[in-house]
Parts: structure tokens; C-alpha cells; sequence
């Protein structure tokens, strides 16, 4: 799951090299925190957020679990 996370970041950035994905287990879930450039935490979050929630989403349903992912 975590190749996924990380395909998909680093697909949306301008500076692919600097995406980096950690796991966690955090309450019973797993967390993947992605750190990118600060030049591309717009670019991954998107307007309103949309970005990174569809981001979410398709993590989720491709886990099937509880799965969440955090930017840094």
C-alpha cells in the first residue's frame, strides 16, 4: 500500500525526487505520512483539499481497511 501512496505523490509534483512515505500505526489504523518538497504541498493538498482527498479515498477502497494519509 505504501508503493501506492507513493506512485501517486509522486505522479502530481514537480520534484518527484523528494517524496517520501513513512507508516504508522496510529488507533487501531495505519497512517502513511508523505513529506514532498514545500513547493509541492499545494500541488498534492489541491484547492479545497480535493487532491488529497481523492487521494484518501482511493487508498481506502484499494485497502480495504482503515487506512488514512497525512502530508508534512
Amino acid at each position: 500500500m505504501k508503493e501506492v501512496v507513493e506512485y501517486l505523490a509522486r505522479n502530481l509534483v514537480d520534484h518527484p525526487d523528494a517524496v517520501r512515505v513513512s507508516e504508522r500505526r496510529a488507533r487501531g489504523q495505519t497512517v502513511y505520512l508523505v513529506e514532498v518538497d514545500p513547493e509541492d504541498k499545494g500541488r498534492l493538498i489541491g484547492k479545497r483539499g480535493r487532491v488529497i482527498e481523492s487521494i484518501r479515498t482511493l487508498v481506502r477502497a484499494f485497502a480495504r481497511g482503515r487506512v488514512n494519509v497525512e502530508v508534512r
